[in-house]
């Protein structure tokens, strides 16, 4: 066999493999993508909470929204879980928009997506189709895509000419052994070695870099693929992709990185024939030039995915509804704790301030929690957790896991008072807010935090705002009881069950007290627990302890 000869059988079999590797991998993620359908969302190491909200910060450099969740509202109520719950993602770019869509709302923009939403209900082969796009992009956290868009052009990579001149030089060699023989084939394997010993001395720098460009250009690709599909926003995408076409014809040197076979050759021969680098200058060139285009794709990319996630959400989970939007306060049927397993549905009516008592674990945050939530979602993907939920926009902010600040050398009291300022901020702005509060001021003696407490929503009901309080003071519902509605939880403590909840809201201020009756089933001292007993008789009948008077 010639030398001419072998060297075309090698690369004839090599391109075969590559091909059939590349024809299973598509087969085996179009598979996977038709598995997850409907199901809660597969979590990988990826979508880590850093590199969301890094991306989301610059985000809101191109953007403005009526209102944003506060970090503290978004860690009180756990909603990175709720995300997760509802991050059925498959790039970066959907988890990202997503990311930013539960932390910045418009008032009257909740329903935006429901004509992309009811598209793919009506229409799940196309859903199907674009999630497996998007699947094939994949998800990098930092990505940087992003930081490329709002900044604009950035310093190239190294010598352009030196990238060429090294990149063509396999190829050269590769005519060579076609006319001289092996002794080209050694030249045009040497030229490949140095160039792969080549990138591995700048990778440290450029790695970084090029994994970001990766990632854009194969975005690129992404949405001019997607334009070709009959969708609502196919106008939307054909427009601004037009202008970054050209970055897609670079997407075959910026595939997205991974363990299949085809993907290790592919990197090989990028390495090669230096085609990332030279690649690099003329994306950045041309995206820089149409950066306003650039900031609208990726919106538009976004919404693409996160409709299709929401659906699934609404598919998978057990009861949801979409809001209805009117004057008023929120009112609800059937709302829950989407966090909560087994969780005890509750009405809502909540048309003024409102207390709601009980004792530690009958309920009261859960249920407060659920609200909030609620009120979040419905305003953001349009998705209330409950049969039926109906309410105002506004302002949602709570006050609620609220701990020693160690860095900023605040106490657990301090750090309370600067939590409820900002809400109280907030509200003197004089738009709608939804003020969730747990345990309100407990960091204080029973004394100043009553009338402190009490002071808090005297003043709140001065605005167009509405506070749920979920406090143990009982004495705060008969301070302000022609002020706020009362609500409570209540607990059953028996001797052969101990203590039970039905977790099931019921009006008026909490009337019982089983603590000192669950001492005594603890098998508690009886005379600790008799003693206890007197005691609470005793400031009930006269409003004093008769174990201060008797010292």
């Amino acid at each position: 066999m010639s030398p001419r000869v072998l060297v075309i059988g090698i690369i004839l079999i090599a391109f075969a493999f590559f091909i059939a590797a590349d024809i299973f991998s598509k087969i085996k993620l179009r598979q996977f993508v038709r598995s997850q359908w409907g199901k809660i969302p597969h979590q990988t190491r990826l979508d880590k909470e850093e590199s969301l909200k890094a991306a989301w910060q610059i985000e809101k450099q191109f953007h403005d929204w009526d209102s944003e969740v506060d970090d503290l509202t978004w860690y009180d109520l756990d909603m990175q879980a709720i995300f997760e719950l509802i991050n059925g993602t498959y790039s970066s770019i959907g988890s990202e928009a997503l990311y930013q869509r539960l932390r910045n709302y418009n008032f009257d923009h909740a329903a935006d997506l429901e004509e992309l939403i009811q598209f793919y209900q009506e229409n799940p082969e196309v859903r199907e189709k674009i999630q497996y796009h998007f699947a094939g992009l994949g998800k990098r956290d930092n990505n940087f895509t992003k930081q490329y868009i709002a900044n604009g052009k950035k310093e190239k990579l190294g010598n352009l000419w030196l990238f060429v001149l090294l990149g063509t030089l396999p190829l050269i060699s590769l005519v060579i052994s076609l006319i001289i023989g092996p002794s080209g084939i050694l030249l045009m394997l040497g030229s490949i070695l140095f160039n792969v010993i080549f990138y591995m001395t700048k990778k440290v720098k450029l790695e970084t870099e090029l994994e970001s460009m990766r990632y854009l250009v194969q975005s690129v690709s992404l949405a001019n693929n997607l334009s070709k599909i009959a969708t609502p926003r196919q106008a939307e995408i054909i427009q601004n992709v037009v202008p970054l076409k050209s970055i897609a014809k670079w997407g075959f040197s910026f595939r997205v990185k991974s363990t299949s076979e085809a993907d290790i050759i592919f990197e090989y021969l990028n390495l090669a024939f230096m085609i990332p680098f030279i690649a690099y200058n003329f994306v950045i060139t041309r995206l820089s030039n149409y950066s306003q285009e650039a900031i609208n794709l990726w919106k538009v990319l976004g919404e693409m995915e996160v409709a299709a996630a929401i659906l699934n959400f609404r598919t998978y989970f057990p009861v949801s509804c979409q809001p209805f939007f009117s004057t008023g306060g929120i009112q609800a049927e059937a709302i829950y704790h989407p966090l909560v397993e087994y969780s005890v549905v509750n009405p809502v009516d909540w048309q003024q301030n409102t207390l709601v008592t009980g004792s530690n674990a009958s309920g009261k945050s859960t249920y407060v929690k659920s609200i909030a939530i609620s009120a979040i979602l419905s305003q953001t993907i349009n998705t209330a957790i409950a049969e039926e939920f109906t309410m105002q926009p506004g302002h949602v902010l709570t006050s609620m896991a609220v701990e020693d600040d160690i860095f900023a050398g605040d106490s657990y009291f301090v750090a309370e008072i600067k939590s409820i300022k900002r809400l109280l901020d907030q509200v003197e702005q004089g738009e709608r807010c939804y003020c969730f509060i747990d345990e309100i001021l407990k960091g204080t003696n029973t004394i100043e935090r009553i009338a402190a407490s009490s002071s808090v929503v005297t003043w709140l009901a001065k605005y167009p705002s509405l506070s749920f309080v979920a406090t143990h003071d009982i004495e705060l519902t008969e301070i302000l009881k022609n002020q706020c509605e009362n609500v409570h939880f209540e607990e059953m403590v028996t001797e052969e069950q101990g203590i039970t909840f039905d977790y099931l809201l019921k009006q008026g201020p909490a009337v019982t007290r089983n603590a000192i009756a669950l001492l005594k089933v603890m098998d508690y001292p009886e005379k600790l627990v008799e003693q206890a007993q007197n005691e609470a008789r005793h400031f009930d009948e006269r409003r004093t302890w008769s174990i201060i008077n008797s010292q």
